[in-house]
């Protein structure tokens, strides 16, 4: 059985439990605040983010986003995707968002059970479970029909129910991203004496921009910060090839060379195994090339939207924990590999 730490494992059910939908996360950062100030942590809200800060704030600073999917009340026992409301995408059809996309949300949710809840201090305001959901032809959006939340007001969030599963070998449960909060707050635990940085709303696109918002009042000339995250493998074959997953860079930017070779070095002093999921993405759509398929997307993440648009302000590079079942009530990742996850996050922490 693996040594990972009780106090991790321990503050992962606790929190898990704890609801953080797209644009309805308030209630999650009080959780946060009283878990990080607890372990001698100073705490300031802004705007879609919390900083918890040690005694040597630029001495190291990471961040992982901590909203999770949901559901939003729209009308009267009407509930839409929160992302796409927090996105302020009200007509799918006609963006980005594909009909495939929609297909996979409404095959992903079916029959799961679901709880209300009041979004600035978490109170429980009822349970369900999703019955149907269907695209309406008249508002082209994706709609969900719950049995048991039929007295719920419009702008009220619902959380997928979850507890963290634990088998010998793997954590299961709707992870992304509260695996990393889990971890970022038990760095406190560790003596870390650095910046951490929770941000909302990623999954609707915004939470670089409260990131950005605080480096341009608050922000050293070197501002490097570790962007940690899951991220999505097929199987747990695929997911289990490799501890860690880097990147050089995404969709968006190029990441700083200097702090990706670190962590690599820092991987390979520890014997850990990692892949560039940039690379892993390249040599896929090579194979899609050459079979006369449509190539896929190298990824999107916070750390490439904010190098992107902060003109040298901010730079850095991300360390991602490999799953499976993304974005679902089933995502997994190897014990090891989140053993392998905080020990790097101490590794750098270290090392300033």
């Amino acid at each position: 059985m693996s040594t990972l730490s009780q106090e991790y494992i321990d503050l992962l059910k606790e929190i898990i439990r704890h609801p953080s939908v797209v644009g309805a996360e308030h209630s999650f950062f009080r959780v946060l605040q009283r878990e990080l100030e607890e372990r001698g942590a100073t705490v300031t809200w802004y705007e879609g983010l919390l900083v918890a800060q040690g005694k040597k704030p630029f001495s190291a600073m990471f961040s992982a986003h901590i909203d999770r999917h949901g559901l939003i009340c729209t009308g009267p026992n009407e509930f839409q995707y929160a992302a796409f409301i927090a996105a302020n995408r009200t007509d799918l059809l006609n963006n980005s968002v594909s009909e495939e996309l929609m297909t996979k949300i409404t095959e992903r949710y079916k029959s799961t059970p679901v709880y209300a809840y009041e979004p600035w201090s978490g109170a429980y305001r009822g349970q369900g479970m999703i019955k149907h959901s269907y695209v309406c032809e008249y508002r082209n959006n994706l709609i969900f029909e719950i049995d048991g939340l039929e007295s719920a007001v419009a702008g009220t969030p619902v959380a997928f129910k979850d507890k963290l599963r634990i088998s010998e070998e793997r954590l299961t449960g709707q992870l992304d991203n509260v695996l990393s909060a889990a971890a970022l707050v038990h760095l406190f635990s560790l003596d870390f004496e650095g910046t951490v940085f929770f941000t909302a709303q990623e999954e609707a696109g915004k939470s670089w921009r409260y990131l950005l918002e605080w480096f341009r009042r608050f922000g050293g000339s070197t501002n490097r910060l570790f962007v940690v995250d899951t991220s999505p493998f097929p199987d747990v074959e695929s997911a289990n090839k490799q501890h860690l997953v880097l990147r050089k860079k995404d969709a968006n930017a190029s990441f700083n060379s200097a702090a990706t070779k670190l962590v690599e070095k820092i991987c390979k002093e520890q014997q850990l195994s990692y892949i560039y999921k940039d690379e892993y993405m390249e040599k896929i759509n090579k194979e899609l090339a050459a079979r006369g398929e449509a190539p896929r997307s190298i990824g999107s993440t916070e750390l490439g939207r904010i190098i992107a648009s902060s003109n040298g302000l901010v730079d850095g590079t991300t360390i991602q924990v490999p799953t499976t079942s993304y974005h679902t009530m089933d995502e997994s990742g190897s014990i090891a590999s989140v053993e392998a996850f905080l020990n790097v996050l101490m590794a750098l922490s270290k090392r300033g």
